[in-house]
């Protein structure tokens, strides 16, 4: 099952890459530049796993990622529906990866089972 779930993730990122380079003739200079920024929340785990994975799920959340997008269409910006498919392509990247919503208690521990040092909690 994971398999298929990596595969349809994969197939997201390619839809949404397309979307924003083919309908909304998007750069490489933009996507390259804005594609990593949701891990940036990463910092935030200095200063505690519960405000590290908040951050985290809000930038790496695609609920929050598709209101972005149609907030977006409503207000025809293209550039909120540009950054929304990029963070969006970002999290389909980091469900390939294995790399899920985290829990409040572990950067480890997200909604797709453990990851790094925890991954033998899995089994």
């Amino acid at each position: 099952m994971k398999l298929t779930l990596k595969l349809e993730e994969l197939g997201l990122l390619f839809l949404f890459s397309l979307v924003y380079f083919y309908y909304f003739q998007g750069t490489w200079g933009l996507y390259l530049g804005l594609f990593f920024v949701p891990d940036l929340s990463f910092a935030l785990f200095l200063i505690s796993p519960k405000v590290g994975a908040i951050a985290y799920n809000v930038f790496h959340h695609k609920g929050v990622m598709a209101m972005l997008m149609l907030l977006g269409y409503f207000l025809q910006n293209d550039v909120l529906i540009k950054v929304g498919l990029i963070f969006m392509a970002h999290s389909c990247f980091d469900r390939v990866a294995g790399y899920g919503l985290k829990y409040l208690d572990s950067f480890d521990h997200t909604h797709l089972g453990w990851v790094g040092k925890s991954k033998h909690k899995n089994e």
